[in-house]
């Protein structure tokens, strides 16, 4: 954060050389006084404020924060190794000491266990708690040749960087620690189809970290604009528009700290859209509305007819509040998809609910604002939003039925409406859907996998054998039966017997002891080798920033249909059949 400007600084000084002077001093008497004074009157007066928030000050903490870390995975079937010495080794260990783990050499030494560097980034606006993705990678250092099956012990992350000494020589300077990570491994191999060994010892552990400290978002005042009274004057219009209920009190979300620094608390309604909001706080108005309103809002009104001003012209309305809704719901009249997104996406983080047909049309038809359209939609409380989404459940497109899971699963009541089933260290989901039945893996977020429309029956024609030694097999004594079976070194042997079927087939995986890599992997198998006939796809989540071809709208509409010939999913994102 920003220390004292100087400004301030010098303005201290000359006002107690002001009230010394008052008081007698010599130094402020003689011809100079006149002069002095308005020279000083100047400099404190207040800069004539601009029209909007963003000619005055630019967004701070809109970067994502990448930390890292070295740790040890364990539970290893033999697959770990003794670590090398190294500079992740006298990490590891001097952190270990600090812990007080005892025998931390005898630790390494274990083929059960492995070292391996930890890396995530941590989002803007990030809260202590907040949940985050965690890539974990075994150097060539840790002899490790699979991470499959293996745990992750608490490792701490912070923001490294390698500082060299003297020559052939380096230290690593760290933050203090930003983010804490456990959890079970999943490795690429689980999902990647190839004979790369490299992808066996990496991986990822979903959902695995804790932030451990919230970060802050600022507004920082340009240079022209420093000045204690700009700063609380933009503060203040920043609170007429966004505030909150803290309890029985309203409190807004700005706190001018310096005369050139703001502290932007996060809005409960943009919590899944900070860069959004920051955007819409910088186009909010300093000045109170006044007469000049509507006279600004007919100009916007303009600008959102006009496909080259448009996005940002509902931006403005948005920062505007509800004196815009009426200007914005006109917007939804027009016949041009683009310009009906942005008044109805504005209109969706006011709250209103006329937001949503246009919203779910624009998910369904136009792949460019598929991903904003849903995260729009997720916010809206209402159960009108619920049921837009599970309508765009029924979609053809994978990703258009993913994505609108993914915004009911991350609301507070999604839970409750999406009914899923626990299984050890992930969930699984059967959502009903029109569409063509399809299973999907999750790789972020959330450990998931969810199951659309009415599956085919699992037929295996011999045996498939999975890894950490799960084998599957049809039952002799009845062909609709799948007999689940796992065979570890020093441990009881494990049986299920389920139905065959894709639901019951992931239950009795988890039953005999398999987690989320050996079901994944399985899966994927029994796709490869035709014992299940349905669409398997791997993490189909609608992309971001995508680019929207005005002259060619019709075109991208129809190009995301994810079948088996869509060019947008890349090789791992889908497996498909063969043909």
């Amino acid at each position: 954060m920003p220390k004292h400007c100087n400004i301030s600084r010098f303005l201290l000084t000359m006002l107690t050389l002001v009230a010394i002077g008052s008081s007698g001093c010599s130094l402020w008497r003689g011809e100079s006084d006149e002069d002095d004074n308005s020279a000083l009157k100047e400099l404190m007066k207040a800069p004539a404020p601009p029209d909007l928030v963003r000619e005055a000050a630019i967004s701070h903490g809109l970067h994502a924060i990448k930390i890292d870390g070295v740790g040890a995975v364990n539970s290893l079937a033999g697959t770990g190794g003794p670590a090398d010495p190294s500079l992740y080794r006298d990490q590891l260990l001097e952190d270990m000491k600090r812990r007080e783990i005892s025998d931390p050499n005898h630790f390494l030494e274990s083929n059960d266990t492995a070292l391996v560097r930890v890396q995530a980034s941590i989002p803007p606006g990030a809260r202590r708690g907040d949940p985050l993705d965690i890539r974990v990678l075994a150097p060539p250092e840790s002899r490790a040749t699979n991470l499959a099956g293996g745990w992750l012990l608490d490792t701490r992350l912070r923001q490294q960087i390698a500082v060299q000494k003297q020559l052939m020589q380096s230290s690593v300077r760290q933050s203090e620690v930003l983010a804490i990570g456990t959890g079970p491994v999943l490795t690429r191999g689980a999902y990647t189809p190839t004979e790369d060994s490299n992808v066996q010892v990496e991986g990822s552990v979903i959902s695995g970290g804790r932030v451990q400290t919230s970060r802050q978002l600022a507004l920082i005042l340009r240079p022209k604009f420093r000045h204690v009274a700009m700063s609380s004057a933009i503060s203040s219009a920043v609170n007429r528009r966004f505030f909150f209920f803290d309890g029985t009190t309203r409190r807004g979300i700005a706190t001018p700290r310096e005369d050139d620094l703001i502290e932007i608390e996060v809005h409960p309604r943009y919590r899944d859209s900070i860069g959004r909001m920051m955007e819409v706080v910088r186009a909010i108005g300093i000045e109170p509305e006044s007469s000049a309103t509507q006279k600004r809002l007919t100009n916007l009104a303009a600008r959102l007819a006009n496909p080259a001003t448009a996005a940002d012209a509902a931006i403005q309305l948005e920062a505007m509040g509800d004196s815009a809704v009426p200007t914005l719901l006109d917007g939804l009249n027009t016949q041009n998809p683009e310009l009906k997104f942005y008044a109805a996406e504005a209109l969706a983080y006011l709250d209103r609910t006329e937001s949503l047909d246009p919203l779910e049309a624009s998910a369904r038809d136009v792949a460019a604002f598929r991903a904003p359209a849903l995260l729009a939609m997720q916010g809206l409380k209402q159960q009108l939003a619920i049921d837009s989404l599970q309508r765009l459940m029924n979609e053809q497109s994978l990703e258009t039925r993913y994505g609108a899971f993914c915004s009911i699963r991350r609301r507070s009541d999604g839970k409750r409406v999406l009914d899923g089933q626990a299984l050890r260290s992930f969930w699984m989901y059967q959502i009903p859907s029109d569409a063509s039945p399809a299973v999907v893996v999750s790789l972020r977020e959330s450990p998931e996998i969810v199951l659309f429309g009415d599956l085919s029956p699992v037929s295996i024609s011999r045996f498939l054998r999975g890894p950490g030694g799960i084998l599957v097999r049809a039952d002799d004594e009845s062909p609709q039966k799948l007999r689940v079976s796992r065979f570890q070194v020093g441990k009881e042997d494990q049986l299920a017997v389920v139905d065959a079927t894709v639901s019951s087939l992931i239950t009795g995986i988890a039953a005999v002891g398999g987690g989320y890599g050996d079901t994944i992997e399985i899966l994927r198998v029994a796709k490869e080798k035709g014992y299940m006939l349905d669409q398997l796809a791997i993490d189909p989540l609608p992309k971001s920033l995508r680019t929207y071809y005005r002259d060619e709208h019709s075109h991208i509409s129809d190009e995301d249909s994810d079948d088996e010939e869509s060019s947008e999913d890349s090789e791992d994102d889908v497996i498909t059949d063969a043909a």
